[in-house]
């Protein structure tokens, strides 16, 4: 199981977790990108993007498939929501919205079998996605899962130190967008860098994964050099529109607008 935790063994080796956000159902476009190589992990939103819990299982075998861990973002941290994407064979989950570390305890307990949590049992669909028999699956999952709580609050900043510490999560994920309007500070301010550099310290001082949402790849190697230990580089459909747009200034004679990023 563990050869095909692609992403967990990456930053277990100290290599950066490079991905990508897909937030369109369907398998052309994420082929198309992990075709390029070079990522490790991709993101499956079913929190803003239009992806349902129909979709998960035929994404997550293209993706892993390719080489890069699925992991499958839920709308809400409801049990029954990560059970259904962990059912499915993602490598990791992530949830909005981590406010305190009770939160981070509770999505915890959802993601892990008992006794350590409380996670259902029937996990028919992940053998086929990790290339292994049901046995090797049901001993390796807790173990080889990511749990990944995102850090995108006023409280989740203020409580981050403890949040930090729980036991059995592995990635703290700052959604930077969310982040700045929680705060109600600009984007890109002291006080919002100021928030991301206690929850990156935060991270490190408890021995986990530092992750931010990066819209395009010059903010995503400013993070890597920062000290992030895993990034984002862009947003599927917000690169499809970019690309329509720039080609289209070249018909329409204004060629001046360039690409733009997207969060």
């Amino acid at each position: 199981m563990q050869a095909k935790t692609f992403l967990k063994n990456d930053l277990g080796s100290k290599k950066p977790g490079i991905g990508f956000w897909c937030t369109l159902p369907g398998t052309s476009t994420v082929a198309t990108v992990l075709s390029t190589g070079g990522f490790n992990w991709a993101l499956i939103d079913a929190e803003h993007g239009q992806i349902t819990d129909k979709d998960y299982f035929e994404l997550v075998t293209t993706v892993s498939s390719l080489g890069a861990s699925p992991i499958i973002r839920v709308p809400w941290t409801e049990e029954w929501m990560i059970k259904r994407a962990l059912d499915s064979g993602a490598h990791g989950v992530m949830t909005p919205m981590c406010h305190s570390a009770e939160d981070a305890r509770k999505i915890v307990s959802f993601s892990k079998y008992p006794p350590i949590g409380t996670r259902g049992y029937g996990p028919m669909f992940c053998p086929p996605v990790f290339n292994v028999k049901g046995s090797e699956y049901d001993a390796g999952a807790d173990d080889n899962l990511l749990v990944i709580v995102q850090i995108e609050s006023k409280q989740g900043v203020a409580n981050v130190e403890e949040i930090a510490k729980v036991e059995g999560l592995d990635v703290l994920f700052i959604g930077p967008f969310d982040l700045a309007k929680q705060l109600g500070v600009p984007f890109g301010g002291e006080e919002h860098e100021g928030a991301i550099s206690k929850t990156l310290a935060a991270a490190h001082a408890a021995g986990k994964t530092a992750a931010i949402f990066c819209s395009n790849g010059q903010i995503a190697k400013k993070r890597l050099d920062q000290g992030f230990d895993m990034v984002s580089i862009a947003v599927d459909s917000a690169c499809l529109a970019a690309e329509f747009e720039r080609q289209l200034t070249y018909v329409t004679g204004n060629a001046s607008t360039g690409d733009r990023a997207y969060s």
